[in-house]
């Protein structure tokens, strides 16, 4: 007898199609059979060892965050409540171009501490390997929801070149090379960048463009955090465009998001570069987060230039007084690359964590604000605060407009990404609230999206972009990894003001056919895995 029946769920399959009620029997972690509409015709149920009642709930495949920065969180916290209790049971991790794997001694150190405000200074976990088949082979020991992970291009580059600003010598091209196919024979199911982020921010066109051949030859995808989300984001946005073409690569825009005044309403031009790129032929998508603010470290405003050399030489930089003022007039007058070529305004950057304990009152604070109450200018307090948390410190950036982030979410090609940052006190809600708050907000408040198609967006899409053959949908012979949602009660719990609090509405969620949520409650299974790329046929 089978392990599971899920009697009289509404189903929502993940394909778009319209919800139909149906008995779902799960075995061996598979969806062996769907009765559909058992009851009212009075045939044969189905039954097996357990029955759950899902009258009243809605059956979907489980979400695929496409933007995720669980890196660690997923080794350090067996329970990771944040992605599972929203029904994530796939998070895509390896992001903007930074991350853990391949490295060696010293580049591993080097990333650990320019992007501890992203993941912690990592001072809990036993680094006990290099490669990315090595780190995906420690996923594999159980976590609580699966994994994909995408080579970090910056932390190639680091390995490879350094973290200076120079092109790379054909060698160092060719082992850069090298690296990204050992990553995708490994593994991974595609490449990243970071190219506001050092030292992926140095690499030229030309490179980007030989790497993504790499990629493209196993099958892959490039997932660029491009040049600019501001005054310069379109151009940004099609740079990419042009670059994956001529490399022949499949492209995924990472917070695919028009931020900063100088973006207000022109979504639609993006839109409109987009489609005009995939009519021509090209393999596009994107995911967003369905917010307006966005979220980073305080140090990836700097110039790119104060950054060079990696986080020790930024800090020095930052404590020489003459080199301040220059980093000074190049983020407030002239407008920084690494604040998307706009000149910073301080009270839209709120800290939302910190590294060190006794910072703590800068928390939930604009950098505006604090510098008021220390009667000091803003760079001073941000400055101060960078040398002292040794340039840990994450932010929320409120620089995004509502009706960019409902158009782009809209579109054909959309996925949900969180681009969750799980580190610091009040860190952005997202994190906790990305997938249930656009089940709540944007679909049954708003109704910007049909559940049908928001279901879609979050589960069989993403499954195309990251080529798995048996995800994504509610079929007969594919993973059990599922979700529960009550339609009329699902929402976000979190909020600015309660980062931390869980959603609502999803009592069940499976990964692999077993319950890591059960009742809204968290089990103790780990039944998540390294999710590895499939061959191209």
């Amino acid at each position: 007898m089978e392990e599971l029946v899920i009697r009289d769920a509404d189903v929502v399959d993940g394909s778009g199609s319209d919800a139909y009620r149906a008995d779902v029997v799960v075995d061996g972690g598979r969806i062996v059979s769907i009765v559909k509409e058992a009851a009212a015709a009075g045939c044969q149920r189905p039954k097996a060892r357990r029955e759950l009642d899902a009258e009243g709930l809605v059956l979907s495949p489980g979400f695929v965050d496409m933007h995720a920065h669980s890196d660690l969180a997923l080794l350090r916290d067996p329970d990771h409540s944040a992605k599972a209790a929203q029904g994530v049971t796939l998070e895509v991790i390896g992001q903007d171009g930074l991350s853990y794997a391949p490295v060696d001694d010293r580049t591993l150190g080097e990333v650990r501490r320019a992007i501890a405000g992203w993941n912690g200074p990592g001072d809990d976990i036993d680094f006990d390997w290099r490669t990315v088949g090595e780190y995906l082979d420690r996923l594999d020991d159980g976590i609580a929801v699966n994994a994909a992970y995408l080579i970090p291009q910056g932390t190639v580059r680091a390995l490879a070149v350094g973290w200076e600003d120079r092109e790379a010598t054909p060698d160092e091209l060719d082992r850069m090379r090298r690296l990204v196919a050992e990553g995708m024979e490994q593994g991974a199911v595609g490449m990243s960048s970071g190219l506001t982020y050092t030292p992926g921010m140095y690499a030229p066109d030309a490179e980007l463009t030989e790497l993504c051949r790499v990629v493209a030859s196993y099958g892959g995808y490039y997932c660029p955090h491009h040049r600019s989300y501001g005054a310069g984001a379109l151009q940004a946005y099609a740079e990419m465009v042009a670059l994956t073409r001529e490399a022949g690569c499949s492209l995924h825009l990472a917070h695919a998001t028009m931020n900063f005044g100088v973006n207000k309403g022109r979504a639609p031009e993006l839109l409109a570069l987009l489609d005009e790129a995939l009519a021509a032929g090209s393999d596009i998508s994107l995911d967003t987060y369905p917010y307006t603010p966005g979220c980073t470290t305080l140090a990836a405003v700097l110039p790119s230039w104060a950054s060079e050399g990696g986080p020790e030489q930024a800090l020095k930089r930052l404590a020489d007084e003459e080199t301040a003022e220059r980093i000074r007039h190049r983020l407030e007058v002239t407008g920084s690359d690494g604040c998307h070529g706009v000149p910073v305004e301080w009270d839209t950057i709120e800290i939302s964590g910190v590294n060190d304990p006794a910072l703590a009152e800068f928390v939930g604070r604009t950098v505006q604000e604090s510098a008021d109450r220390r009667g000091e200018t803003p760079w001073a307090t941000a400055r101060g605060l960078l040398l002292a948390d040794r340039l840990a410190p994450t932010i929320l950036q409120h620089v995004g407009h509502e009706e960019n982030v409902r158009a782009i979410m809209r579109h054909r090609v959309h996925t949900g990404g969180s681009d969750g940052i799980l580190q610091g006190a009040k860190p952005h809600p997202r994190a906790y609230g990305t997938f249930p708050h656009y089940l709540g907000h944007y679909v049954r408040e708003l109704g910007v999206l049909s559940l049908e198609e928001c279901v879609a967006h979050l589960t069989s899409r993403p499954a195309a972009r990251l080529r798995l053959p048996d995800r994504g949908l509610v079929r007969e012979g594919y993973k059990a990894d599922l979700v529960l949602f009550d339609p009329a009660t699902v929402a976000a719990g979190s909020t600015f003001e309660q980062p931390r609090t869980l959603p609502v509405g999803i009592p069940h969620v499976l990964v692999d056919g077993r319950f890591v949520i059960e009742d809204g409650r968290r089990t103790d299974v780990l039944a998540g895995r390294a999710v590895r790329r499939t061959a191209p046929a």
